[in-house]
């Protein structure tokens, strides 16, 4: 995952720092020179590291932290803030327009992944109620025009095509379409070059002036460092951009172009891409990426993933059977099901505060989940509401029926017992006002 080795370095830089306890000047120095190294290897530009760290340092001795009790904490709080405005400081949302459709061009070099990020963009778009359309503006790359209708297909989004006809004239006939059949954003999935030249920049010139563009959005690849943000540097310069999506987020161990990106080119990073599946993409926000590198976790995008995947009267349902200890195999593979739609575990448990660096060695596999999914689902309607009438006959034809073995099933039923007999504990009186009130998500611990 993006920053796990610079995470380590900083910490390790913290933990040093809480072992004295009352800290001097000197050791404020020494500390923000261990974190400017760290920022440095993990490929931020040296002047956004080295002017990070001055700050950093600046403050702390002026906000006299070191006469503090608490002194470490106060430095943390300090790296967050300035990690924080580092960054960009807020979200920044994409502006709309005040007449449909707002309109988003997609720009960038050929390979950094333009196509694919235009349908997370749209299904992203569409989960929240839009109405998106993309167009295909790319006449030049190979199968560019088949690969957006796929796309389109998989999101359930429409793609406007023409051909190889000039693609500012397809951007106006895209427009008015739009206008024509309720659309409320048009992006726009222009051609990109293996290097950025004059040819390449007429052309989105030209349909800049051609559609009115709310939004200029440039994708670069994490995986490239450096090389990233100097992309995004001269594409400003040459053509305006409005914002930066980075992708491969998750592939990347130093992502040093997320902490520099806005300090070198002004622009922000609107969105960044975690994995390969049309719903990975995340809103950037400055803050939450910041607790993230300093292992502090990232709650609300957890909450987030599960408002967008998780039914609100479905949950709601599951919680009354929970602490009516009703819950049963068909409830639990709902869950299971949920659970699977927010992403990779391995990812969803980072977001706890102070997991992060407690699973980076441990192996989840996600397989894991489908196998239970068989399991339940070789399973009798019956069988699933009521576990107790499975016998030893009724294990040899599910685990034939699923392909597993008759151990996996006594492994599933055995934990569901156990989960079961943990919920009838926390129902209890006693329970609640020692947990006061908390139930764990179902299937924790499975």
């Amino acid at each position: 995952m993006a920053f796990e080795g610079l995470s380590d370095k900083i910490a390790s830089v913290f933990k040093k720092m809480r072992s004295k306890g009352k800290l001097k000047e000197s050791d404020v120095k020494q500390a923000m020179r261990e974190v400017r190294l760290a920022l440095i290897e993990a490929d931020v530009n040296y002047k956004v590291a080295r002017d990070f760290t001055d700050t950093v340092a600046e403050r702390c001795i002026g906000e006299k932290v070191m006469e503090s009790l608490t002194a470490p904490q106060m430095v943390v709080k300090i790296v967050r803030d300035e990690l924080t405005k580092l960054m960009g400081g807020e979200y920044q949302r994409i502006k709309t327009a005040s007449r449909i459709p707002t309109v988003i061009m997609m720009c960038g070099l050929q390979g950094s992944g333009k196509t694919t990020h235009c349908a997370k963009l749209a299904k992203m778009l569409k989960t929240k109620g839009h109405r998106p359309l993309m167009v295909a503006c790319d006449i030049y790359r190979p199968a560019a025009i088949d690969q957006l209708k796929v796309l389109g297909k998989t999101a359930d989004v429409p793609v406007f095509e023409k051909g190889t006809q000039k693609p500012e004239i397809t951007a106006v006939e895209a427009v008015k379409h739009a206008r024509d059949y309720g659309h409320d954003f048009v992006i726009l999935d222009t051609a990109g070059r293996l290097h950025i030249d004059s040819e390449l920049m007429d052309e989105l010139k030209r349909i800049k002036s051609s559609v009115e563009v709310h939004e200029t959005l440039l994708v670069v690849d994490a995986m490239t460092g450096q090389d990233a943000v100097n992309i995004a540097k001269t594409f400003n310069e040459l053509l305006e951009i409005d914002g930066i999506i980075l992708t491969k987020l998750d592939g990347d161990t130093r992502g040093g172009a997320a902490l520099s990106a806005k300090a070198v080119t002004g622009k922000p990073i609107k969105f960044v891409g975690v994995g390969e599946k049309l719903d990975d993409l995340e809103e950037f926000h400055p803050d939450r990426m910041a607790s993230r590198i300093l292992g502090m976790g990232d709650v609300l995008s957890l909450i987030e993933k599960v408002e967008a995947q998780i039914d609100e009267r479905e949950a709601e349902l599951a919680a009354k059977k929970l602490q009516s200890n009703t819950f049963d195999l068909n409830d639990l593979l709902q869950q299971f099901q949920s659970i699977k739609k927010m992403g990779p575990l391995k990812q969803i448990l980072s977001m706890f505060p102070g997991m992060d660096k407690q699973l980076r060695n441990v192996d989840i596999d996600d397989r894991q989940l489908l196998r239970v999914e068989a399991i339940i689902q070789s399973m009798t309607k019956k069988e699933r509401e009521k576990p107790e009438i499975i016998d030893a006959s009724r294990k040899r034809r599910i685990a034939a029926g699923c392909g597993q073995s008759v151990e996996e099933v006594n492994k599933l039923l055995r934990q569901y017992n156990q989960m079961k007999k943990l919920f009838k504990q926390l129902n209890s009186k006693g329970s609640k006002r020692r947990f006061g009130g908390f139930m764990p998500p179902p299937g924790f611990g499975m």
